[in-house]
């Protein structure tokens, strides 16, 4: 599904990832971890081909992503959903019309993207939220709005960057719970966090990074606190 082989990205003379390789099969949950600035975000803008790699080579779903056209982008991110850091909702609008954005920039027609809005904000526990602005919604619901936005036109993969980072713990296992729920429909989900507790209370495999170089990659360890990744 997705394949990093041997991949750098520099920025000047900023290294933000060195020789990077790993491969994620269709519908695996994978935790990205590691401190502020180990490369967590530049490998998913590179995932989203926001730019290409300084060197080295990616694959998704069988596509070399360094090869394909810039018209062709779109119809990559297409098949990815974006669960954003800094949420990117629009506050002048609706829990729904947030939501509905996502399908209204595919095309689609109006009585599918009403039904298949409804149908997703039911499936995250939104449902009777849908006529609620950002601003009367509480932490998790905030974050249950962006992962109804990232899965309602049904990608196969999900990016989550930091989906849980400003919510208390309990808070947080519910939106774990609920991306396990996706998970389990066959998504593939690769879930950027500093959040060690929840890493450590899933069975799901780990990445590891560490100022840019891919330090571990195991099904299953212990993580105690930033300071233990550096």
């Amino acid at each position: 599904m997705i394949s990093f082989t041997q991949v750098t990205k520099k920025f000047g003379d900023v290294t933000a990832l060195e020789n990077i390789s790993f491969k994620i099969n269709p519908g695996e949950f994978v935790f990205i971890i590691g401190p502020s600035g180990s490369g967590k975000t530049t490998l998913f803008r590179l995932i989203l081909k926001e730019f290409a790699p300084t060197s080295g080579s990616i694959e998704i779903a069988g596509i070399n992503v360094d090869e394909i056209s810039r018209k062709k982008i779109p119809g990559l991110r297409k098949n990815i959903g974006v669960v954003f850091q800094d949420l990117k909702l629009l506050p002048d609008q609706t829990v729904f019309e947030n939501v509905a954005l996502a399908l209204k920039l595919l095309g689609r027609p109006e009585e599918q993207i009403n039904e298949e809005v409804m149908a997703v904000l039911e499936q995250v526990g939104l449902k009777e939220r849908a006529d609620f602005f950002p601003a009367q919604l509480a932490g998790g619901e905030l974050q249950r709005t962006c992962i109804a936005r990232a899965i309602v036109a049904k990608p196969d993969i999900i990016l989550a960057d930091e989906p849980t980072g400003n919510l208390d713990i309990a808070t947080a296992k519910q939106i774990i719970e609920l991306l396990k729920k996706i998970n389990q429909k066959g998504k593939t989900i690769l879930m950027a966090t500093h959040n060690f507790e929840i890493v450590n209370i899933c069975e799901y495999r780990v990445i590891e990074l560490d100022k840019g170089k891919l330090i571990s990659d195991k099904k299953k360890g212990k993580y105690h606190s930033h300071e233990k990744t550096s």
